[in-house]
């Protein structure tokens, strides 16, 4: 199979303002599909913001609501999946979630965040209760994880173990907590030995600071795409070859004795 090339959008877009983001979202697909990425990926609550505090729940949509359409229409117009964060409504729950969209415009799988992180989250979202969603693109097994997720190592390593190639991780990190970028996430990569998009937010929002920093990180743990602090978008390639290659050279998940990690649940 032959990479595929994945765009991570960091931006922040505008705060409530679901025409805008959409636009900028279009925006981003055209100049991501110029260099050939057959997949883009943008931040936690890309389409609405993160700050927005009551609005949050006036801006949720349903899974296949407007939103979902008009990505779904990006999708094609750019023939390349894209995955976004958007607030969920389900009835009178509202989850913080990532959507995964097909080329063709299909919706992948969505996923709902399970830690919530902080009082804002805790009283914003009903955290979901689902660890493990995963679609497949272009011959890979695609998993969808948010933020604070990433950092609980039983996660990724239960996406490592239900066979995910790439974890893609919409994310809202903030200052200063920038060493999840820089560090803990190439470390989650290599130890599941499977590839990370990371892709944060950027500069303040109400009471937070986001630091940028948005990586594709491979089964080495080194970056194959960085952002610095700021809006941008950078690509990178996800290498079925490279990544059957390093799981056969680092076989964490083989050499594993579940045995003894009783204690853990």
């Amino acid at each position: 199979m032959p990479p595929l090339r994945t765009a991570l959008l960091q931006s922040s877009g505008r705060l409530r303002d679901v025409a805008a983001n959409l636009t900028a979202l279009d925006d981003a697909a055209g100049r991501a599909a110029a260099t050939g990425a057959g997949l883009l990926v943008s931040s936690e609550l890309f389409l609405t913001g993160y700050a927005i505090g009551d609005d949050m729940a006036k801006l949720a949509e349903a899974a296949d609501g407007p939103a979902a359409h008009a990505v779904a229409a990006i999708a094609v117009r750019h023939r390349l999946a894209v995955a976004y964060g958007y607030p969920e409504r389900d009835g009178e729950s509202v989850y913080n979630a990532v959507q995964l969209i097909g080329p063709d415009g299909t919706r992948l799988a969505n996923y709902r965040k399970t830690h919530l992180f902080g009082c804002f989250e805790q009283e914003a979202f009903t955290p979901g209760d689902q660890p493990v969603v995963q679609a497949e693109l272009n011959g890979l097994r695609v998993g969808l994880m948010i933020c604070y997720d990433v950092e609980f190592p039983e996660n990724v390593r239960a996406h490592a173990l239900a066979g995910t190639d790439l974890l893609l991780v919409p994310t809202a990190q903030m200052h200063p907590f920038q060493f999840v970028a820089e560090s803990v996430v190439p470390v989650r990569a290599f130890e599941n030995q499977l590839y990370v998009a990371y892709v944060n937010r950027t500069g303040p929002e109400g009471d937070f600071e986001f630091v940028g920093l948005s990586a594709l990180a491979g089964p080495d743990g080194a970056a194959r795409a960085r952002a610095g602090r700021g809006t941008e978008l950078v690509v990178g390639d996800v290498d079925p070859e490279f990544l059957a290659a390093s799981r056969a050279d680092n076989p964490y998940l083989r050499d594993r004795r579940p045995g003894l990690y009783a204690s853990l649940v």
